[in-house]
């Protein structure tokens, strides 16, 4: 028989223009990398990382454009006051 059942934590607030930010850093670092490699790796590697800087931005376009028509959506700086990892605190113990 099982026990009960605990509540599911609520959902965190995130920031994920800045995460996406973060996905176009590496692959930008990654392309630059491939071009300072130049014909030593394959240009397909180049091509992967343009292509994905640029689905990235237009990705990025896209949830800005979401957020600016929907006035309910929680702005930037409603993400940023919320924990991001979930632990015991001193005053915990």
């Amino acid at each position: 028989m099982p026990g009960p059942r605990k509540q599911a934590p609520p959902p965190l607030q995130v920031d994920t223009a800045r995460v996406v930010l973060a996905g176009i850093a590496v692959w930008v670092v990654a392309l630059v990398v491939l071009l300072v490699l130049g014909d030593r790796v394959d240009r397909l590697w180049t091509w992967t990382c343009v292509a994905a800087i640029a689905l990235a931005l237009l990705g990025l376009g896209i949830m800005r454009w979401q957020q600016s028509k929907d006035p309910s959506a929680p702005h930037r700086s409603q993400a940023r006051g919320g924990p991001l990892r979930r632990g015991r605190s001193s005053d915990d113990a």
